[in-house]
């Protein structure tokens, strides 16, 4: 799903940066560009974020 409609970033992408090391915004913003254009989808995209460093920490403890 598309989060960054402005920079073509989906929740896959997210997802890729922080098994990568991504591990807050302003990190996806220096690796995707995400929330650099017009900021809409900020909450979309720190709600992504949350989400994969979530799943990555459950994966990790697993």
């Amino acid at each position: 799903m598309y989060i960054c409609i402005c920079n073509a970033v989906t929740d896959r992408d997210i997802q890729r940066a922080v098994e990568e090391g991504a591990c807050s915004l302003n990190c996806l913003q220096e690796t995707l560009a995400v929330s650099t254009c017009c900021g809409q989808c900020a909450d979309n995209a720190t709600a992504c974020l949350e989400r994969a460093l979530h799943e990555t920490q459950a994966t990790a403890t697993a």
